[in-house]
């Protein structure tokens, strides 16, 4: 089967791939689509050491190919949402609603994969960029299947860390004030998360003055160029301020930038070794600094709660599609997606009929432009 596969020097489609069955607590997915997120990007150029040779991806959506034992909630068949939370469901932090505390979660690479005989690792217990993946059962969330893919394939990852930053760490209430860093996948997913809670001002911060209709799209109030005039917008500072870049100074600028009692929430991914500053003094106001592991989110529930409100109109996903890829023009995904041309670029698996698995979704082509909802 085909699979986009890092060795540690070069990013190939590979089209001998192979994946072991589904064991007890475990699901083969027939995976339809994958966003390209920066954390696959980050492997390829070492901001996250991970272990090759891997198979890249971990924002996908399919259909349920096959059940291991014990697996009851969801059946061959079953349209899913893949989630790269792992969680042993038995921890004192799973039982207390923290699954993405739990230590059985992070940093435990599987091998489900082999190619030619030799063992491939599996990126973020999930490698959503091959034609099946074999998750735990606790990865995949049904989800309804009027819902397309390619749309369906962001939840698992961009929408449940940005929306999730918003809804679970920071708590945005009614009436807040919100500053965005960033306007990529993470970022509009943040500004429409302050949207969704009821934030009164939302702004929106990036480089590139082309991101405004989009991010103004997604729910922003105001659109700047630079966080310089921030001040100029909301003298007093934010009440939540959202770094989704990861470069140190803007976690700075962040910091700088919070009103009394504020809380800046870091979500952009620098380099592992990176060490951001502050002015200690300036932290007496009650003011916080937020780390945020996956929107602080529970898959299950919340990939739910998603898929609802987008069927409600409430949640964008079809806007977040900027472009679509087949497999094989990964490296003209990548490129766009370095360039900042799309708010999400998605590789799809043409999927044929005959054999009985399921299109990429609802009118979606493979390799097109996606038409934006307006």
């Amino acid at each position: 089967m085909r699979g986009v596969v890092f060795d540690g020097k070069q990013v190939q489609v590979v089209d001998d791939l192979e994946v072991r069955e589904p064991g007890p607590g475990e699901v083969l997915v027939a995976v339809a689509a994958a966003g390209l997120c920066h954390s696959d990007l980050s492997v390829v150029d070492g901001t996250i050491p991970f272990p090759v040779p891997v198979v890249l991806g971990h924002e996908g959506a399919g259909v349920v190919e096959a059940v291991g034992v014990g697996v009851t909630h969801v059946a061959p068949g079953d349209h899913v949402a893949l989630s790269t939370l792992a969680n042993c469901g038995a921890c004192a932090d799973c039982d207390r609603g923290r699954p993405t505390m739990c230590r059985k979660a992070i940093g435990r690479p599987q091998q489900p994969f082999t190619r030619g005989g030799r063992n491939v690792h599996q990126f973020a217990c999930n490698s959503a960029f091959a034609e099946r993946t074999v998750v735990k059962a606790v990865q995949a969330v049904r989800i309804p299947k009027d819902i397309p893919l390619t749309s369906a394939a962001l939840i698992g990852c961009g929408v449940l860390t940005g929306v999730g930053a918003v809804l679970n760490r920071a708590r945005v209430d009614r009436g807040d004030t919100v500053l965005v860093i960033g306007t990529g996948g993470i970022g509009l997913n943040v500004i429409q998360g302050a949207r969704i809670a009821g934030a009164l001002r939302i702004v929106a911060v990036d480089a590139n003055p082309a991101k405004e209709e989009v991010a103004r799209q997604f729910g922003a109030t105001d659109f700047l160029t630079a966080t310089d005039a921030v001040k100029d917008l909301l003298p007093y500072g934010v009440d939540h301020a959202f770094e989704c870049v990861g470069r140190v100074e803007l976690v700075r600028q962040a910091i700088d930038l919070l009103d009394r009692h504020g809380q800046a929430v870091l979500l952009g991914m620098p380099a592992a070794t990176a060490e951001a500053s502050f002015v200690v003094a300036s932290m007496f106001l009650d003011k916080s600094v937020l780390g945020c592991r996956y929107g602080s989110s529970r898959p299950q529930h919340d990939i739910a709660l998603y898929a609802e409100l987008y069927r409600q109109g409430r949640l964008l996903l079809d806007e977040l599609v900027t472009a679509t890829y087949p497999v094989e023009d990964f490296e003209k995904a990548r490129a766009d997606a370095e360039a900042g041309r799309v708010a999400r670029g998605v590789l799809t698996f043409q999927r044929a009929g005959a054999d009985g698995r399921a299109p990429v979704g609802p009118g979606d082509s493979p390799g097109a432009v996606r038409k934006v909802r307006r």
